[in-house]
């Protein structure tokens, strides 16, 4: 995550804000216009300009009594640093004909047969371009092209993580356990203090082994409800890749969030 911070004004004579004040507001810089997300507080001393580097969303957060008016000021002083920051994030990838996205850490291409019955399929290089790529492939209206690559997605991971923590449950002798799927930026998986265990569907896009150490990992939160060396060793014990998938994660973990639909930062003109 980016940050920006200047020095703000206090606004201590000001009244605390009531309930429907608005939540963002544009800016307008160098031709193009901005929606700035408004964050109060009551921390706050200053106002902090900060952009998301996996949804593009830009954040302004203020002291919890300042005014709209000085924040539509500040950001405005900072529409070219918004700009420049936008201009260096990842490009998006939509779940669209002709898109190129990994599955399982392959890459396979978005190719639409709007003649052939079905929903989502899987078609291998042909064997005379053994170099070729992969294609997933969709049927029916392009409209719904987007839509039945997302779902095929989350079916194939919830598939693969019902499958990894079923395993890992087994191996500790422990109750089976359900899977739940999440589109989070913060954490790839979590296990509850009830047991509970969810994950980024996203997971799939990578390659096989990171979704088999994040089954792993959270598996062994049931047993050790923390990051404590025995927690490790028992992460390590079920899963001997989880050096490799932790770096794998931290180099390249954040490239998987450019892939389908996101929200735009700069408003059409």
């Amino acid at each position: 995550m980016l940050r920006l911070f200047r020095d703000g004004l206090r606004n201590t004579s000001r009244p605390a804000p009531r309930p429907g004040r608005a939540s963002s507001l544009e800016i307008r810089h160098d031709g193009s216009t901005y929606k700035v997300v408004l964050k109060r507080v009551a921390s706050a001393r200053r106002y902090t300009l900060r952009v998301k580097n996996v949804t593009g969303e830009v954040v302004l957060t203020m002291p919890i009594r300042g005014s709209l008016k000085e924040a539509q000021a500040f950001a405005e002083r900072q529409g070219a640093w918004i700009g420049a920051r936008l201009r260096r994030l990842p490009q998006a990838i939509p779940f669209a004909p002709g898109a190129t996205i990994p599955l399982r850490g392959v890459a396979h291409e978005i190719v639409h047969r709007p003649g052939r019955r079905g929903t989502v399929w899987i078609e291998a290089p042909e064997a005379q371009f053994p170099e070729g790529q992969a294609a997933l492939c969709v049927a029916g209206d392009r409209a719904h092209v987007e839509r039945r690559v997302r779902d095929y997605l989350k079916r194939e991971a919830k598939r693969d993580l019902e499958a990894a923590v079923l395993h890992y449950t087994r191996e500790l002798k422990l109750p089976t356990r359900s899977v739940g799927l999440r589109d989070t930026t913060s954490r790839w998986g979590s296990c509850s203090s009830e047991g509970s265990l969810n994950f980024s569907w996203r997971l799939i896009l990578a390659p096989a082994y990171v979704l088999d150490y994040l089954a792993a990992h959270e598996v062994a939160h049931l047993v050790h409800m923390n990051h404590s060396a025995r927690f490790w060793t028992l992460t390590q014990k079920l899963c001997p890749a989880t050096e490799r998938a932790e770096a794998w994660l931290k180099a390249q973990g954040k490239e998987l969030h450019r892939y389908g639909e996101t929200k735009p930062a700069t408003l059409p003109q």
